[in-house]
This record gives C-alpha cells, structure tokens and sequence, in this order.
C-alpha cells in the first residue's frame, strides 16, 4: 500500500506541474524517478524510453506507466496513468461544456485565437520532429513521401498506406550498425513470455472486433467512441502531436466534432500539463453534445475516449517487454522503426497544412499572430500555456480590430 501511495502521489504531482510536452515529461520522470528517488538506473531508463519510442502510442504516458509497473506491478501502473492523465482530462471536458454553453462573440474570437495557436504548436512539432527523426536523406525522402500519400489520398486509409510505406523503406534504406550504448541488464519487468503473448493477442483482437462491433447506424456511441480512439490510439507512431491527423479522420472527417472544436480543443490542450492524449476526452465530450446527450453521457463518452486511446500504447508495452531484449538488437526492426517515425513527420506536415493551417489564417493578422506564436516557441522558448495565452489574446484584439 505504502508503494501504491508513493506513486499516487508522485505521478498527481507531475500530472499538475509537468508543462512543454512529451519530451519535457521524459525529463521531469528522469529528475523524479532516477534522480530523485532511484527507483531505477539511468541505463534502465534509457531501455525504457528507447521502447516506448519505438512502439506505438504516447510514449511520455507509456514510461510513466513502465515505471508504475515497475514500481508496484499493474496497480502501480494503472495509479501512474490515472494520475497523470486526471488534471489536465478534467480541465478540458469542462471546457467542452463551457464551449458548449457559451455563444457570446467574445467566444467566437477566442477561439479563433485557440485554433491559430494550433498553427504554432503543429509547426513547432514539425520543425522538432524532423530534426530529430530525419536527420539524413533517406528519412527527410521518406517524410515527404508520406506526406504526399497523405494529401493525395486522404483518409485513414492514406495514413495507414504512408506509415507502411515508412517502415518498409526504412527496413530496406535506414539499417545501421547496432548502437551497443545500452547494455542488455538494463529493465527488469515480472511478466512472462507466455503472458505477453496472451497481450498483445488481446490488442489484436481488440484491434479487429471493435470496427466490426461498431459497424452500423445502430451501433451504440459507446462502441464506436471505443473504436475511432483505439484504432487511433494504436496507430500513433511518434508521440502525441502524431494522433492529431488520426483523430481529425475520426471525428472531424466523420461529421461527430466540429473543425472550430476540434482545433479550438487541441489548442486549449497545449494549455494544459500532462499528456497531450487528453485531448480525447475533450473531444469524446463534444461528440456526445453533438448527439444532444445528457451530463451522464458527456462523461462517459469522455471516459471512454480517455481509455480507448491510452489502452492499445500500453497493451503493447506490456505484451512487447518480454520480448524486447532480444528484438531490440535486430538492425531490421531498428530500421523499420526509424522509417516509421519518419513517416509520421510527413504525416503531421500534412495535418499542418490541413485541417489546421487551411482553416485557421484566412488573413495576414492571422498569419502573424502565428508566427508571432511560432517565434516564442521556437527562438524564446515561451512554455506552451503562456503561447496559448498570447494566441487567445491575439484572437479578442483581432476581434475588436474587424
């Protein structure tokens, strides 16, 4: 019980304090846990970020729930996502509702404020992403080609093709010497092959059902919130920024969530500290609005958004642990692996020009206000909220300016 309280209280804290993103959160967990409490070694932290990175889903929430586990088993991990993940859920299903409620013009210029922030925070991640994940030819050629498949085709369907397309020609273009920086008696984690075969059969199958137990108009919304935020959930490689076009293609695209929503939520979310994945509670909260629901549906659909969307990242966590030490030596997978990541730069670049960039500046003030969001990001190192604050002024002096 004491292991339990001491992670509750760890992770509460973070969830409240831990600004600037995924890879800001990577190092708050190293200064708390490793630092700070030693609950591991350096070399075991590195192994467990090198994972979460290479799997798909929010890789900040996924060591967060790695140390959890690693702390006090599936309780402990369980604990770490919940409080890490409720502050900045909570805050922004509230904000639903208040969009909901609210039909003043000040609003209306807020939001617009909110959704040019969407256009700095997009183009930040971007430029970051890129430096990081394509830091040669082969993998800048792989994001623009993913990027092309995606405005070409469009859809789920041209996301899914151009995340393939990233990984096989990563696997034929990208291997490299193995990096031996990391010695192989790093993580240490109780679960069984036989265990994790058992987990990552249960992601599969969830993986498969879910769309064929949602299909139909009478299809209960709890089913199919349950399958638009798994099926995203599960296809994120990258981190949280990735989810955006995947999200967009299962609200937006399907007529369930507003773009002025959407785009207004995913700004706030850049407001917030945590997890950039608690965007989906928003927006399980506008889609039960949007079906005129009651206060007992808005919060289930929120919840259920939140869990199906963090669930396949740490299904196949726990399902891949056991098998890691021995995958993660294979140049084929590293390699497939990089180009998948690559991928997911042209995927975003893509999200970048539309939906966010084609429905947010429609004038030259709007293209200076993000640049000026831009500026502060990039060349001032502004935290996100304080960003989200000038973008929101910025959208109520430019409507008073109109």
């Amino acid at each position: 019980m004491h292991k339990l309280w001491e992670v509750w209280r760890a992770f509460w804290i973070l969830g409240l304090t831990s600004f600037g993103g995924p890879v800001a959160h990577l190092g708050y967990f190293r200064a708390e846990f490793v630092e700070k409490r030693r609950w591991l070694s350096d070399q075991a932290y590195a192994e467990l970020v090198t994972l979460c990175q290479f799997l798909p889903g929010p890789a900040s929430s996924q060591v967060g729930f790695g140390l959890g586990f690693l702390r006090a088993g599936l309780p402990g991990a369980l604990l770490a996502w919940l409080a890490f993940t409720a502050p900045s859920a909570i805050v922004l299903i509230l904000f639903a509702g208040w969009l909901q409620s609210s039909d003043s013009a000040l609003l209306g210029d807020l939001l617009h404020g909110l959704k040019v922030v969407a256009v700095a925070i997009v183009a930040h991640a971007v430029m970051g992403m890129a430096k990081n994940l394509c830091p040669d030819r082969q993998r800048a050629s792989l994001a623009i080609l993913a990027l092309a498949l995606v405005l070409l085709l469009g859809g789920i369907e041209g996301q899914l093709l151009a995340i393939l397309a990233g990984a096989v020609g990563g696997w034929w273009w990208c291997q490299q010497p193995l990096d031996q920086s990391t010695g192989k008696d790093g993580l240490a984690f109780e679960i069984s092959r036989s265990q994790g075969l058992v987990i990552l059969a249960l992601f599969l199958a969830l993986l498969l059902l879910l769309p064929l137990l949602a299909a139909g108009a009478d299809a209960a919304p709890g089913l199919q919130v349950l399958d638009s935020f798994y099926r995203a959930g599960a296809l994120v490689f990258g981190g949280g920024h990735v989810v955006l076009p995947l999200l967009d293609a299962e609200t937006v695209q399907m007529g369930r969530v507003t773009a002025d929503s959407f785009l207004a939520g995913y700004g706030a979310t850049q407001a917030m500290p945590g997890p950039v994945f608690t965007f989906a509670g928003f927006l399980g909260a506008e889609w039960a609005q949007s079906l005129a629901g009651n206060g007992l549906l808005v919060i289930q659909l929120a919840i259920l958004a939140l869990i199906a969307v963090f669930l396949p990242g740490f299904l196949l966590l726990l399902g891949v642990l056991p098998f890691w030490q021995a995958l993660g030596q294979r140049p084929g997978i590293r390699a497939a692996m990089a180009g998948a990541n690559a991928a997911v730069v042209g995927l975003l670049g893509a999200a970048l020009y539309q939906p966010v960039f084609v429905s947010s500046v429609t004038s030259v003030h709007e293209l200076v206000l993000a640049l000026l969001c831009l500026l502060l990001l990039t060349s001032w190192k502004a935290p996100s909220w304080l960003v989200v604050l000038v973008g929101a002024a910025g959208g109520l002096l430019l409507g008073q300016l109109a």
